[in-house]
């Protein structure tokens, strides 16, 4: 921790541990899957008129949205084990789905638990191994059911074989019931609580409560400006064009027509329509449940006197595409997909409609929580503490210029996204797309990509060509070398790799 970050994490701590601790903040970390920034009213995207999350825009209008948060791995499971670990995925060894995180691991309810909070994780979890730190666990296995979902908990047997199972629910309705019944009957009020709630909506395929089934059914979703017409010309490079998987006939590589019941013969742009309005229709509606849910915790703690003494986090666990750039999930470093919504809502500390813009990313939650809590973070935590953000204290000058993103996976689940890492400062993003796996595997083309976020917010066009650009590409790619070393997020055990970085690292 550099000097004045020190001064004023020891600042925060001195006031929070003056406090009763029955006066310390319960914290209650709401995440929901693949819930992207566009999709909540309070970050003023195209769909805002449609007012689709009122719920969680109050949280905002309350408290803090913070607009420059970002994932380190666009991908549910790495992004989850950074947030427990405060580490980026190659230091906690989480590089894609089929990773996990032990007990001994789980660093965030270990510390917490260690400072005297009753800790709990309800919902999703998504990590393998059993949540074990936390003192009350009730997990779906993997991504669990929308319907009749089915839940791990601690019992006689050893994990996972315990289970409950919730019949005719879904699942945002359960994990919520969950949810509230622990906080009346589970949690030892003479201690603050730390409650980690994860719905699993709005993850695809995106099945909804039934009371939603004629929710916006007669409106007409506004599309992105780049849905159509895509790859443009500009966007990319032969490393990224043409990959992935999107809406339009002839770029559905994961057959998302058909799995919506699109008529196949409609020709594009007809069929690009019919397909985006579906797919935003039952995401949209997913995201209702939550946000409907949000509100039954809320009014929980109201009439229970907690509202003021806890702090509530709302995030997804990543961004996610709703159309932009014909591209559909997540996984690729474009902002859509890397950007996370953040929103903090504590009325003793947090000026109520307050806006953040510094660069933040996931490994960055554990040590602020921790933070808040009046604990310092361990050694073994990468992330840095922006607790003090909340305050209204400026930035520090060494704060971070530069957030690091790498997604490791390869091609994989027909989505199609090549491997690539790289590095988003305040103006710029630079991307080098190195196309395999660890272990060599199918290959796709090496190219960079470089995009003036400033002038060219949506991504359209790629600057790395561009000799206008060459003084701050030289900057970026110093940047990117240092911040690949610095986190330890190095190919040396990787030699297929290397090898490709050797040969285009100055190209």
């Amino acid at each position: 921790m550099n000097t004045t970050k020190a001064l004023l994490f020891a600042a925060f701590v001195l006031a929070v541990s003056t406090l009763n601790a029955d006066d310390r903040p319960n914290v209650l970390f709401i995440m929901s899957d693949d819930h992207t920034s566009q999709a909540i009213g309070a970050y003023g995207s195209r769909l805002a008129k449609l007012n689709p999350t009122p719920n969680i825009d109050s949280l905002a209008k309350g408290g803090m949205r913070f607009d420059r948060v970002f994932c380190n791995n666009s991908i549910c499971t790495p992004s989850r084990a950074s947030i427990i670990t405060g580490q980026y995925s190659k230091a906690n060894g989480v590089l894609d789905l089929t990773g996990n995180i032990p007990p001994e691991r789980q660093y965030l309810p270990i510390e917490m638990g260690k400072a005297g909070y009753h800790t709990a994780m309800i919902g999703k979890w998504h990590l393998k191994k059993e949540p074990a730190a936390f003192e009350y666990y009730c997990v779906l296995p993997g991504q669990g059911k929308y319907f009749d979902p089915t839940f791990r908990v601690r019992g006689d047997r050893p994990w996972p074989r315990n289970t409950i199972k919730k019949d005719g629910q879904h699942s945002s309705d359960a994990v919520t019931d969950i949810g509230l019944e622990w906080l009346k009957n589970g949690w030892d009020r003479e201690r603050p609580f730390f409650l980690m709630h994860h719905f699993k909506a709005p993850h695809d395929m995106f099945k909804n409560a039934k009371r939603y089934d004629g929710y916006l059914e007669d409106a007409t979703i506004p599309e992105p400006a780049n849905l159509h017409n895509q790859p443009a010309a500009g966007f990319g490079s032969v490393a990224s064009r043409g990959y992935g998987s999107g809406l339009a006939k002839g770029h559905e590589s994961w057959q998302l027509g058909r799995k919506l019941g699109i008529d196949q013969s409609l020709p594009n742009p007809e069929y690009t329509k019919a397909n985006y309005q579906k797919y935003l229709k039952r995401y949209l509606r997913c995201v209702k449940g939550v946000d409907d849910n949000v509100k039954r915790l809320v009014d929980f703690l109201r009439a229970a006197g907690e509202l003021d003494n806890t702090i509530i986090v709302y995030t997804g666990d990543q961004g996610f595409f709703l159309g932009e750039h014909d591209l559909m999930d997540k996984r690729w470093i474009y902002e859509e997909s890397m950007r996370m919504p953040f929103i903090i809502h504590y009325p003793k500390a947090v000026k109520a409609g307050s806006t953040n813009d510094w660069l933040i990313n996931n490994t960055d939650f554990a040590p602020t929580i921790l933070a808040l809590a009046g604990v310092t973070a361990p050694d073994q935590m990468q992330g840095s503490s922006f607790a003090f953000a909340l305050r209204g204290e400026p930035r520090p000058a060494d704060w971070r210029t530069a957030t690091y993103y790498r997604y490791w996976m390869h091609m994989a689940h027909n989505l199609r996204v090549p491997a690539h890492f790289g590095i988003r400062t305040e103006r710029y993003k630079l991307i080098f797309f190195y196309g395999c796996t660890p272990t060599g595997g199918q290959k796709t083309p090496v190219a960079w990509e470089l995009y003036d976020l400033k002038n060219d917010p949506f991504e359209m066009r790629n600057q790395y060509a561009n000799p206008k650009y060459a003084e701050v590409l030289a900057d970026l790619k110093e940047q990117l070398w240092k911040t690949h070393t610095a986190l330890d997020e190095t190919d040396h055990d990787y030699p297929q790799i290397q090898a490709i970085i050797d040969a285009n690292k100055d190209k």
